[in-house]
């Protein structure tokens, strides 16, 4: 037997978990399916849905090994390129970036 965590995140700073014990050569939908995530939250589309392990995206037939942390993605609300660009857009250029802070009296780019 291994033991395992499934993880799903529903919304921004909230986490539920569950610790698993699985016979050795699950896979990662074995993990998913055993863990009650689908009746914990009925919504939730699992085949619209990315997954991994410690953060690396996995295929859902990949074979787990002891003490592996199984990760349910939520997809994007908003491309994290864009949403950079719109906050360096409302905080102006010289607010942000690398010589925002510079000391009071220095050169420019110093």
């Amino acid at each position: 037997m291994i033991e395992v965590t499934v993880a799903w995140s529903p919304a921004p700073r909230e986490v539920l978990e569950w610790t698993l014990q699985l016979p050795e050569g699950a896979t990662l939908r074995q993990a998913v399916q055993a863990s009650g995530l689908a009746a914990a939250c009925p919504g939730l589309d699992l085949a619209g849905c990315e997954a991994g392990v410690w953060g690396r995206r996995s295929d859902w037939d990949a074979v787990l090994r002891a003490q592996d942390r199984v990760e349910i993605y939520r997809a994007l609300l908003v491309d994290p390129k864009v949403a950079r660009r719109e906050r360096f857009r409302k905080q102006g250029a010289r607010a942000a970036g690398l010589f925002a802070g510079k000391r009071p009296g220095a050169k420019a780019g110093y």
